[in-house]
């Protein structure tokens, strides 16, 4: 269930950073019954930007795949990078 306050509630900072904290989810704050700011932790922040990215790539690489991109064999591919890695 989403935590959702009234911005009157901003005063309370601390609570509102325990929440963010514990629940590792965003808090909805409204302004007039609607929705105005959503506030979270920096770690589930991040963890957001990174799971914006990896959907990202991965939609890039679906969409290279449809336009006729060349396949490599998974073997092969993690073979190519070692070298270059110099692994």
């Amino acid at each position: 269930m989403p935590n959702i306050m009234p911005i009157t509630d901003l005063r309370k900072t601390n609570e509102i950073s325990d929440l963010c904290h514990k629940s590792q989810e965003p808090v909805f704050i409204t302004k007039n019954g609607y929705g105005d700011l959503v506030v979270m932790s920096i770690e589930a922040y991040e963890k957001l930007v990174r799971d914006i990215q990896v959907d990202a790539a991965i939609l890039e690489a679906e969409k290279e795949v449809r336009e006729g991109a060349e396949l490599m064999d998974a073997r092969e591919a993690l073979v190519g990078l070692r070298r270059k890695q110099g692994a």
